[in-house]
């Protein structure tokens, strides 16, 4: 039997995707093409799932050890490989680019935190990619507060007209925009002005 065939068969018998990578890699002893057959059989398009593979592949599965496939399965789930992917809107994809500027602007970002947001774009999850940055706190030298919290407002503001808008983004887009009025009044006017004396012939 095909492999990805094997792997759709476990999922649909409501196998996690690492407990069938664990399945599959045991049996055959070949680790990526069995991490590839769970991603097709998740319906992940094979170009994502090169790349995906590649990623990780020095790291998990180029060099394999007998009695270790249920750990790897376990590190490829929580790295996103077995991630399926989520076709997002017009206005869903203007929120990523929102709290994609936002992650810019953080300017300290944890490095597990940046994972788990990619993760939850990847999965279209984007309340819980919205709500985590709210909780977190610009950097004031290496980031840029007011820059943060205006993009995050612009992008709660879209997330309330997205279908079945989650009630807990109204409460973070008060505190977003509590904190933007905060920051634009410690910092000032953004735009460059000419003194006085400069206008004058």
């Amino acid at each position: 039997m095909h492999l990805t065939t094997l792997a759709r068969h476990a999922l649909s018998r409501g196998r996690t995707p690492a407990d069938t990578y664990a399945l599959l890699a045991r049996r055959t002893r070949k680790p990526l093409p069995s991490a590839r057959a769970v991603c097709l059989a998740l319906t992940i398009p094979h170009a994502e799932t090169t790349r995906r593979l590649n990623d990780c592949y020095d790291a998990l599965l180029a060099d394999p050890t007998p009695g270790t496939e249920t750990d790897t399965g376990e590190l490829l789930e929580a790295l996103g490989v077995f991630d399926i992917p989520k076709s997002l809107t017009d206005t869903e994809l203007a929120i990523v680019d929102h709290l994609l500027t936002a992650i810019d602007a953080h300017g300290s970002l944890r490095p597990g935190h940046h994972h788990g947001l990619q993760r939850w774009f990847t999965t279209g999850n984007l309340t819980t990619a919205y709500l985590s940055l709210t909780t977190t706190h610009p950097h004031p030298r290496t980031g840029n507060p007011t820059l943060y919290w205006t993009t995050l407002t612009t992008a709660g503001e879209l997330l309330t007209t997205t279908p079945h808008s989650d009630t807990r983004i109204k409460y973070a887009l008060t505190h977003c925009r509590t904190q933007t009025t905060k920051h634009q009044k410690s910092t000032g006017p953004t735009s460059y002005s000419s003194p006085p004396e400069a206008s004058v012939r």
